[in-house]
């Protein structure tokens, strides 16, 4: 069976992303389409739908970090921030968008707050698994499909081109000898007319000479 890890990574987060918008405790706030992602951007995010993507992304990193809190999240989304002819200087991400977003999927009961040892945060539950490892499917299997189809495709020349049959190869054949005849043919008729062209030349010098 296909997992989350089985699927490209970006395919994977946008089709988790759809199926998160079917979620009514995933929504995004109402200061989501003006606020900033971070310190180290300039502008808001341009997508209209960048909170499901972004709780997508966290949901595949709490299955792959767990237990994970705000503070390693915050990292992970982190950048450089450019500062003209300064030097570029790494910040860390939104805590706040951070923090809503792990308390909405919380509540949706795709991850939940657990401790292994020392390290205490968020896992995924048996929940969060299935939404990943069924977008995983669902990729996995349109790219087989489209293996098949290419495949198909390529096929398709290769199999069209049928071998002649014997009588066709003979017919073939016997037309080839007749061609070669022909031209035999034809230089040795014109072998004989160049002697004829002789003969006369020498016909005509001696009855000059008489």
């Amino acid at each position: 069976m296909a997992s989350a890890f089985d699927a490209n990574t970006n395919e994977l987060i946008e089709a988790v992303a759809e199926d998160l918008k079917k979620i009514p405790e995933i929504s995004p706030p109402a200061w989501s389409s003006f606020v900033k992602t971070g310190r180290h951007k300039e502008r808001p995010p341009a997508r209209g739908d960048w909170w499901h993507v972004r709780a997508a992304a966290v949901l595949r990193s709490v299955k792959r970090l767990g237990p994970v809190g705000v503070s390693k999240l915050r990292s992970k989304y982190g950048g450089k921030k450019n500062r003209g002819a300064a030097a570029e200087h790494a910040y860390k991400g939104s805590g706040n968008i951070l923090r809503k977003v792990l308390q909405q999927l919380e509540k949706a009961g795709l991850v939940k707050q657990s401790s292994r040892g020392i390290h205490k945060g968020r896992v995924i539950t048996p929940k969060g698994q299935s939404v990943l490892d069924k977008a995983a499917i669902r990729i996995i299997g349109k790219e087989n499909i489209k293996k098949r189809t290419v495949e198909k495709l390529e096929a398709k020349p290769k199999a069209e081109k049928k071998k002649p049959k014997k009588a066709e190869a003979l017919a073939i054949k016997e037309k080839e000898e007749v061609e070669k005849l022909a031209e035999e043919l034809k230089k040795k008729g014109t072998l004989r007319e160049t002697k004829k062209q002789k003969n006369g030349r020498a016909r005509a010098v001696e009855e000059k000479k008489t």
